[in-house]
């Protein structure tokens, strides 16, 4: 008993300045096997001192003197770090049992709190076993209910909400979106999600645009190959909009920005998780789950998730060809689209000591879709109809991807001052399958002529390699110096049989000229410095970025042979970014800023050969495009006027250079000799110029009920020099506008009834690639490409209904009951026209669909579970604290 507590005391006494004064001698003892014992245990809880129930959402830290191997000397450190539970409850664990610690506590709508604690534990005379026993219990110490002073004030530049966190906040260079409670989202994908986010627009499709671009998807920080209707709402923990990206991120990506989704992930000691289900009134069902653990120096984090879908559509296309024989088509569609997609995700962070972290994460994500589409056409020439087609279409389609991130963190003496360098590696693969039967019918239902009958066969593959060093380096307390380097590498190919029936042999036949196979490679290197610094109320951030790239792509024949190639270097461009802040008070701050981006063209748009995979929309690239340059500016103010209550105005505008547009011609047919057909290709415009307004307001309007409301406005402008044309000129004032609102009608309860109007908007001038994806819209079935028009105003209505349940055990539940579309009015309408044809269109996809949720939480915050209580010291323990 003697030794065991010789080796407790020196231990305790080697991780404070006690020994190095008064207790030389027994440093010898401090490399032994003892120095991984302690055992110190705090705990409490933070409370209201209204109500007395615990405070959700409190930052609790806890600091202490620790022995810095590079100084040689003792210093005051973080011990830990942790985020109070909806009980209040905090605990810090593997404690030295001797000397002082400083308890800070701090929370929104709180003032902070500041006291010194301790075991109380003094050094014993008599060292027998009972003694010893009574020095191990108390090393495990309630602080008990610790009462936090309101204070009104003490909002900073955010909203607070009736949760831990508020709902939106502004970072010096992005708008954050915290939606990990969205109601709406539950049980679905990030695209459903995404309706939600007020700067954010999602089309019929699931296409999603920022100020009327689309923008670039990161997830974690980094770009992926993954689409957002492959992520599960249930594991985003908040959105990010970069609107005007700094120098520190990729030129690339035109003017819209990019859109980061951040992944829930936790790092608190001991265990906690979840498990989800759900259905919807197509019976498809939803099943998802997710476990962390941390002990020590390992944080382990997975999650899956399975989601079936149905999804049910039907639309109208009008189409008037401006020929010399006037004709027109009249298309109505109904499609039926079935399947799965299931995602996985696990990670490791490795706390190597309190300067060192190693982390790597992966996921896996898969999913399999089947799509049954009738249409029936009218063909009608001169005004009188002729005949009709019922065209049927069956196809389908598996993507699988894998990605992964290696990740590593050094942290220096000086606080803040780190490099981290990480690689990322994303595989994305997919395969299709369809078939479309084309069948033409004289008025009186006898067949004309011999049926059209198509087979298509496609797979496709992308490879992402992305390398990138970070170095962050804070030279006073308020200057920062950031620098860093990236290199991406895509690799990319894809493979389209087009198949015809031959009516003599009913043998299908390969027809290479409506097939295409392909390959591109694509790197880009960046290298960029950052300097922060603050004068008195202003905070100012001054960046540059250098960033060069190369292309190179081919053309395969049916042997996978190259049989064209094209490359493009594109030299090195330089992208100063600056950002000023001016904090007017502590609960306003005005913000302007300015950056410099780029948008290269991609293959579809360099390939200079004709792609004829739909035979009625054929495109070719220009392989003498030039990239397009993007001059933004931003201006915000943020204010907190009162508790609650959060208002952000965004004013913007954006000049490019050399947009990529589309644009429609009619030329020869090379598929029917003697006939024509439309082709779209791509041009630089003369400039382009965007501006607008973006105001988002939240606010309590009663103790029950608490809105957010936001208003879009903007417009765009085109200039282009048509070839054979008129000029284009494209130019459109919209807005948009979303009210959420949220209502808490009985403990536990709360509606949420959210809705969005959207006016009448440009066609974006751009939609990227195009081409060669198989199972083409033989009769069209949207916009037009390349053609000018606009989208016709719509709106909606969303409703849910949650229920929170908190059992004494500390567990949790949420039961929530959605309908997206109560009204059934979010009608998708357009019209587009060229010097060829006009055209209408609309669709409506899945209206008025009732989904039941529930989730499930469970675990323990403290570690008791994975330790022998008191008994024994912990022997993973160490002195190394790592923040949680």
């Amino acid at each position: 008993m003697m030794r065991n507590f010789l080796v407790i005391l020196t231990f305790v006494f080697s991780s404070s300045s006690f020994v190095s004064a008064q207790m030389p001698g027994m440093m010898g003892a401090r490399n032994g096997g003892g120095q991984n014992m302690n055992i110190g245990h705090f705990y409490g809880k933070a409370v209201d001192p209204k109500t007395g129930k615990g405070i959700e959402g409190v930052t609790v830290q806890l600091k202490g003197n620790k022995f810095d191997s590079v100084a040689k000397k003792m210093k005051e450190a973080i011990l830990g770090t942790t985020i109070t539970p909806a009980n209040g409850d905090f605990s810090f664990d593997n404690l030295p049992v001797f000397g002082n610690f400083k308890l800070i506590m701090s929370s929104l709508g709180y003032k902070n709190l500041e006291k010194t604690i301790s075991f109380g534990i003094k050094m014993p005379t008599d060292r027998s076993g009972a003694n010893m026993q009574q020095l191990l219990g108390m090393a495990d110490k309630d602080l008990g209910n610790i009462k936090l002073e309101e204070d009104a004030t003490n909002l900073g530049n955010v909203t607070v909400t009736a949760s831990s966190k508020p709902q939106f906040e502004m970072g010096i260079d992005r708008k954050i979106f915290n939606v990990d409670k969205n109601l709406m989202g539950s049980g679905q994908s990030a695209t459903e999600l995404m309706r939600n986010i007020p700067a954010l627009n999602v089309d019929i499709d699931g296409n999603v645009t920022l100020r009327n671009a689309a923008p670039t998807l990161f997830i974690d920080g980094r770009p992926t190959t993954i689409t957002l209707d492959q992520i599960p709402s249930d594991i985003i923990d908040r959105v990010e909009l970069i609107t005007n990206p700094s120098a520190k991120f990729d030129a690339s990506g035109g003017n819209a920005g990019i859109l980061n989704i951040v992944l829930k992930k936790n790092k608190k000691t001991g265990y906690n998780g979840g498990l989800r289900t759900g259905i919807d009134t197509r019976g498809r069902v939803n099943l998802g789950g997710d476990i962390n653990l941390r002990q020590n120096k390992i944080n382990f984090t997975g999650s899956g998730s399975y989601n079936q879908r149905k999804s049910l559509s039907d639309g109208i296309t009008n189409r008037n060809n401006l020929l010399t024989t006037p004709s027109s088509i009249y298309n109505v569609q109904n499609s039926t689209n079935k399947g799965y997609f299931a995602f996985f995700r696990g990670g490791i962070d490795y706390f190597v000591d309190n300067r060192n972290t190693i982390s790597i994460t992966a996921n896996y994500n898969k999913g399999q879709f089947n799509n049954d589409q009738t249409q029936k056409v009218d063909s009608t020439i001169k005004g009188i109809l002729t005949s009709y087609n019922n065209i049927n279409t069956q196809s389908t389609s598996n993507f699988e991807n894998i990605g992964t991130q290696l990740s590593y963190k050094h942290n220096f003496e000086k606080n803040g001052h780190n490099i981290s360098a990480d690689y990322n590696y994303n595989n994305s693969k997919n395969n299709n399958e369809s078939n479309i039967a084309n069948r033409t019918y004289n008025l009186d239902g006898t067949a004309k002529g011999t049926p059209l009958l198509q087979k298509g066969l496609g797979n496709g593959n992308t490879i992402n390699h992305t390398f990138q060093v970070d170095y962050e380096n804070p030279l006073t307390e308020d200057s920062k110096f950031e620098a860093g380097g990236r290199g991406a590498i895509r690799d990319f190919s894809n493979i389209l049989d087009q198949y015809r029936m031959n009516a003599s042999t009913n043998v299908y036949e390969l027809v290479p000229l409506i097939s295409n196979r392909y390959k591109y490679n694509d790197q880009v290197y960046a290298a960029y410095s950052t300097y922060s610094f603050k004068v008195k109320k202003w905070s100012y951030q001054l960046g540059l970025r250098a960033e060069s790239s190369n292309y190179n792509g081919t053309l395969l024949n049916a042997k996978g042979q190259d049989s064209a190639s094209f490359k493009v270097n594109y030299p090195l461009s330089l992208f100063p970014s600056a950002f000023i802040t001016y904090k007017i008070n502590d609960k306003q701050d005005y913000q302007i800023n300015y950056s410099r981006r780029v948008n290269r063209p991609n293959f579809f748009q360099l390939m200079p050969f004709p792609d004829y995979s739909d035979p009625q929309n054929i495109n070719i690239g220009n392989a003498g495009l030039k990239p397009e340059f993007t001059n933004s500016f931003e201006m915000s103010w943020n204010n907190a006027y009162k508790k609650g209550s959060n208002f952000l105005a965004t004013a913007f505008f954006k000049y490019s250079t050399n947009l990529i547009t589309r644009y429609v011609y009619r030329d020869a047919n090379a598929l029917i000799p003697g006939d024509s057909a439309y082709f779209s290709t791509y041009i630089n415009a003369n400039e382009a110029f965007t501006y607008g307004l973006e105001l988002t307001n939240k606010t309590p309007i009663t103790k029950w009920w608490e809105m957010t409301a936001s208003l879009n406005i903007f417009n765009s402008k085109i200039n282009a020099n048509v070839p054979g044309q008129d000029n284009l000129s494209q130019e459109q004032l919209s807005w948009f506008a979303k009210l959420n609102n949220t209502f808490k009608v009985a403990k536990g309860v709360s509606i949420q009834l959210s809705g969005d109007y959207m006016a009448k908007t440009v066609l974006p001038p751009s939609s990227g690639g195009g081409g060669g994806r198989g199972g083409g819209m033989m009769f069209g079935g949207g916009p037009q490409s390349g053609a000018q028009g606009y989208n016709l105003p719509r709106y909606g209505v969303d409703l849910a209904i949650r229920k929170d349940f908190t059992w004494k055990n500390g567990k949790t539940g949420v039961l929530t009951l959605s309908m997206n579309d109560i009204f059934r009015t979010q009608l998708f309408e357009s019209y587009s026209e060229s010097t060829f044809f006009n055209q209408t269109s609309q669709r409506r996809r899945d209206p008025q669909i009732l989904r039941l949720n529930f989730s499930y939480r469970f675990g323990k915050f403290d570690a008791t579970l994975f330790k022998r209580k008191n008994t024994k010291a912990d022997q993973n323990g160490g002195m190394d604290m790592i923040q949680q």
